[in-house]
């Protein structure tokens, strides 16, 4: 692991401090690329112009004319937490906005795989539906498109995944990532673009003189569930999506957030009136994932979707309980995903075992809806792509592997996986998803195959130096910032993919350490001569008396006593 420091332009620094920017967040916001102070403005007036967002017009006016006919509509969701929330912002402002017979559907992870399928374009056709709405997912359902408009359905499309080499043939398509759209916002989440198409559809019905400016629906009700899903969804955190998230965390500070968001934090044991996007990442996030993961995003959705707090709090357990399910689950399959990992690995010219430059692992025990999860934690603690299979497990198909893969910057996984299939005619059934994380079929019989072919792409593709983690860093941290007041001003901001939370690095010296619960180092630090608790979790290995850490500032609480704490991110030795 090498610990390396960001580029902090001491121009900006100082121009940032002479707008009024705190010392300390001028420094970071610099290093992340902010050269002014209005760019930190998070008003909703400087959001990017719906208009911009190809397809949104088209939009807009489909969904008048068919809430003006009252039709039935019926939305397609994924079912991670980025397809829940896209889908009930979708369920929510429809009816702010006057349709009247607004249905979901989110397909099986297990019967039905990703996506819009033609099965799945017969089952909204057969449940009566006029117009079928995808979130979060369409923009490679060339057969479920054809299927719905053969069965005389009018077809929405909005999604952000990268398209493949043919578009569907929906009435409308909405994605930022289609070959003829110039919004700036390429990395905006599944329901963020459906957000957009609502406020498209606000100023269409504007136009046709349903509301106007004082009687039209408030949309920012909505913001709650976009700042979830752009966050859960790990997507980069350019100007636009920050200003969509802090929107959503000032509205849940302030307590206007849907019940379920708020029985989710309940459920949680995190405090929604100081809300993190840690807390919507690490908290959140991974609850309504869960359902989708081991039983039914429907669960996820309705928790969103409710008004009645007794409901849902009631649903909020049930997510919280398949949460645990999940980890324990996931527990069992890290650890044997590890040892194959390990059983992978080759000595180098030095003779040192050294993974190789991708891990592919598959086990008969795994479970498909975890295999994400795993292959996350796989890549973290080999710093390799990797992807984790798991035996399918609806009827007829167990005879193929689903897939699903982590990256390393500096390596495109779809990209990849474009190049394996075109070297390996037949050996993907199907594949999909984006430069750091995406999903794939193959048959059984031809996983080594796949595990060969990726490994040679990787090594084709990464240079030596990317296969060596990096923690940038923020570097040291003046003595005069060790407050917990600082704490919590570094938690109000918003941070995550593409605008790296503050992490700082120095030499410190190691006191004394001790394991907890056998899987995490608790650690007594001093630094810059002073005493400092830290915690280094999921780490077991013991540290050298003196060593360079990476580090981010926290606060932890013990019989209502708030101390100041580091938590570790790596160690250079």
């Amino acid at each position: 692991m090498k610990i390396i420091a960001r580029d902090i332009p001491p121009r900006t620094v100082w121009a940032l401090e002479q707008a009024g920017v705190h010392p300390l967040l001028a420094r970071l916001f610099a290093a992340r690329g902010v050269r002014a102070k209005e760019e930190l403005d998070d008003g909703l007036a400087l959001l990017l112009p719906p208009d911009t967002l190809h397809g949104t017009r088209e939009a807009a006016a489909l969904l008048a004319d068919a809430i003006a006919q009252d039709k039935r509509l019926c939305i397609v969701a994924d079912y991670d937490c980025d397809g829940a929330t896209a889908c009930a912002v979708g369920v929510r402002g429809l009816r702010l906005l006057g349709a009247k017979n607004v249905s979901y559907l989110v397909p099986d992870r297990v019967v039905d795989g990703y996506g819009l399928t033609p099965p799945i374009a017969e089952r909204v056709a057969a449940s009566g539906a006029d117009m079928l709405i995808t979130v979060d997912n369409g923009i490679a359902s060339v057969e479920g498109v054809a299927a719905a408009k053969a069965r005389g359905l009018q077809v929405l499309v909005t999604d952000h995944h990268l398209p493949g080499p043919e578009l569907p043939a929906a009435d409308v398509l909405v994605n930022p990532n289609q070959p003829c759209c110039g919004f700036e916002s390429k990395s905006i989440a599944g329901v963020g673009v459906m957000f957009y198409v609502l406020l498209a559809l606000r100023s269409e019905l504007r136009r046709r003189g349903v509301f106007d400016t004082a009687t039209q629906p408030k949309l920012d009700a909505l913001l709650p569930l976009v700042a979830l899903g752009t966050v859960a969804d790990v997507v980069r955190l350019d100007a636009n999506n920050r200003r969509l998230v802090a929107q959503g965390l000032r509205r849940i500070r302030a307590g206007a957030m849907p019940a379920g968001v708020a029985a989710l934090f309940k459920a949680a044991g995190r405090n929604a009136s100081v809300a993190t996007t840690f807390d919507f990442g690490f908290a959140l996030g991974p609850r309504i994932n869960a359902a989708g993961r081991l039983s039914d995003m429907t669960l996820g959705i309705e928790c969103l979707l409710t008004d009645d707090a007794g409901r849902a709090e009631e649903l909020a357990r049930m997510l919280d309980g398949i949460n645990r399910e999940r980890r324990d689950i996931e527990g069992g399959m890290r650890d044997q995903a590890l040892l194959l990992a390990e059983s992978l690995f080759a000595a180098d010219g030095d003779g040192i075992e050294a993974p190789p430059p991708a891990i592919s692992v598959f086990d008969a025990g795994f479970h498909e809806g975890v295999v994400g999860i795993v292959a996350s934690r796989i890549k973290d603690r080999f710093h390799r792509p990797t992807f984790v299979f798991a035996a399918s497990a609806a009827p007829g198909k167990e005879q193929e592997l689903k897939g699903s893969g982590r990256s390393i910057p500096g390596f495109h996984l779809r990209d990849a996986l474009d190049l394996v299939a075109k070297r390996h005619p037949g050996v993907l059934l199907r594949f999909g998803g984006h430069a750091m994380a995406a999903g794939c079929t193959v048959a059984r019989e031809h996983f080594e195959t796949f595990e060969k072919g990726f490994a040679q792409v990787a090594r084709e593709l990464l240079a030596e130096s990317a296969l060596t983690r990096q923690i940038e860093t923020d570097g040291p941290i003046a003595r005069e910032y060790m407050r917990i007041d600082l704490v919590d001003t570094l938690h109000r901001e918003v941070w995550g993919q593409g605008f790296a939370p503050p992490t700082f690095s120095e030499e410190v010296e190691v006191v004394s350490q001790r394991l907890v619960g056998e899987k995490h180092l608790s650690l007594k630090l001093r630094h810059q001569g002073q005493p400092i608790d830290a915690m280094w979790f999921s780490h077991t290995e013991p540290l050298p008396p003196k060593v360079k850490l990476a580090f981010r500032l926290d606060a932890d609480e013990w019989q209502g006593v708030r101390r100041l704490r580091f938590l570790v991110e790596g160690a250079e030795f």
